[in-house]
């Protein structure tokens, strides 16, 4: 994996099929396994037009805030902060869209060269995660990349979740 070029960048409207796909064609295991909870799931417009809205907004009035991970220019993931309150502390998710991109160990290094425009773009003081506990694959990554862990407990971690034991951690800005 060393020989791809891996970076990150703000998420972009031409970007938003290949986030809708991600979404729109999981499986519902796939899906499950991260903690979603598909009957709350928005449609694949009302979806689009979410980010369409959020991409439009200045930082200061994002909700929510989007960047894309590309290995050799192409995109294979994204991360997110969700919600996220400007000059505060956002709620980091973390997306592998290709399986084939999975269990390389590759995660934290995307999770590590997010974090500055989270930081700088957004002003944040925090950034928290709160994965689905029986979901081991971003516990490892967190811890990798930096983050503190914190507590685990039970809650309904986003807007598409059902109630969960979450593990959270957390990272402050240095």
């Amino acid at each position: 994996m060393d020989k791809n070029i891996l970076s990150v960048r703000e998420m972009d409207e031409k970007d938003i099929p290949l986030f809708t796909e991600y979404w729109f064609t999981a499986s519902g295991d796939f899906l499950k396994g991260m903690g979603v909870d598909l009957e709350k799931m928005h449609t694949r417009e009302q979806f689009t037009q979410m980010l369409l809205n959020q991409l439009a907004l200045p930082y200061e009035e994002k909700k929510a805030y989007a960047l894309l991970w590309d290995a050799d220019g192409k995109p294979f993931g994204h991360s997110n902060l969700n919600p996220v309150a400007f000059g505060k502390e956002g709620a980091m998710h973390l997306h592998i869209w290709k399986p084939e991109m999975r269990r390389l160990g590759i995660g934290a290094e995307m999770v590590r060269l997010s974090l500055p425009y989270y930081f700088g773009n957004m002003r944040l003081n925090r950034i928290y995660s709160e994965p689905f506990a029986n979901n081991p694959a971003p516990h490892k990554t967190l811890e990798k990349a930096g983050f503190t862990f914190v507590k685990e407990y039970v809650t309904t971690p986003g807007s598409i979740s059902f109630e969960q034991p979450v593990k959270q951690w957390e990272i402050l800005l240095k």
